[in-house]
């Protein structure tokens, strides 16, 4: 149990933060957390595409090379991922 605490899953939660405690972003490029943002705040890979002036098919590109190299599966991980990490939420 929790205890009124957040809960994450164990395997969702190692891959969220690196051990090292070496920021989680470090692989990611600047465009691909950009797009990593924009994914996280809940926009479309159309919107992402007209806010950073790139086609839908570059978007969808940066968003499966992010979940690569996160090891993350779904767009929920994502969002997870972000907030975990400072890119949305309180703060």
């Amino acid at each position: 149990m929790a205890a009124g605490e957040g809960y994450v899953e164990p395997d969702l939660g190692a891959r969220l933060v690196l051990g090292d405690g070496s920021p989680a972003l470090e692989p990611l490029s600047d465009r691909e957390r950009d797009v990593l943002h924009l994914l996280a705040l809940g926009y479309t890979n159309q919107e992402i595409g007209k806010k950073l002036f790139v086609s839908v098919r570059t978007v969808d590109s940066h968003r499966a090379h992010v979940m690569q190299k996160l090891g993350l599966e779904t767009r929920a991980e994502l969002v997870l991922f972000a907030l975990a990490n400072g890119l949305i939420g309180p703060g």
